[in-house]
């Protein structure tokens, strides 16, 4: 048994700028493949998320000797490289608008720093996964939580998933 680390813990990963870069399904699902990946490679737990047009929320937690960094790194990494290409493939005006003046790198996806709470109790577990499956219906995409497709909010309403990398089962 792969063992998770003690907490699980809510993130908020934004797009630069607040750019619609997550409009499109096919940029989400690049989301939800990264995230199965990084499940079945038992590196993480997720408990929780919604993909937003221009960011995304989710609960997960680290397992076995996976330092959250590195797994943050690596998957923020490899789902703008996996963007970047998907939006050059439609020729999308948003890779003239991702373009930085950086030594690293041409384009940018996503904000730095990255917000992340450890989820000390159940309670505020509860309520951040609340606050996640409100927020497209605060934002007018859609009337109840579970009505959004990349959302996790099914999941909890109707024990229905697309996504195999969600997981009610914490530690």
């Amino acid at each position: 048994m792969i063992y998770a680390k003690e907490y699980p813990e809510f993130i908020t990963v934004t797009c630069l700028e607040w750019k619609p870069i997550l409009q499109e399904d096919s940029v989400k699902e690049i989301i939800t493949d990264s995230l199965t990946y990084l499940a079945d490679n038992h590196r993480i737990s997720v408990y929780g998320f919604v993909i937003m047009p221009n960011h995304f929320h989710m609960i997960w937690q680290m397992l076995g000797d996976n330092k959250r960094e590195d797994v943050q790194r690596d998957f923020l990494k490899y789902t703008s490289h996996q963007i970047l290409k998907s939006l050059r493939e439609i020729n999308s005006a948003l890779i003239k608008e991702l373009e930085v003046n950086a030594k690293d790198r041409k384009h940018q996806v996503w904000e730095r720093n990255s917000l992340g709470i450890p989820l000390w109790t159940e309670e505020v577990f509860n309520q951040k996964l609340k606050y996640i499956h409100s927020n497209p219906v605060k934002a007018g995409l859609c009337q109840l939580p579970e009505d959004y497709k990349y959302s996790s909010a099914r999941f909890y309403e109707m024990n229905v998933s697309k996504w195999s990398f969600l997981t009610h089962d914490k530690g």
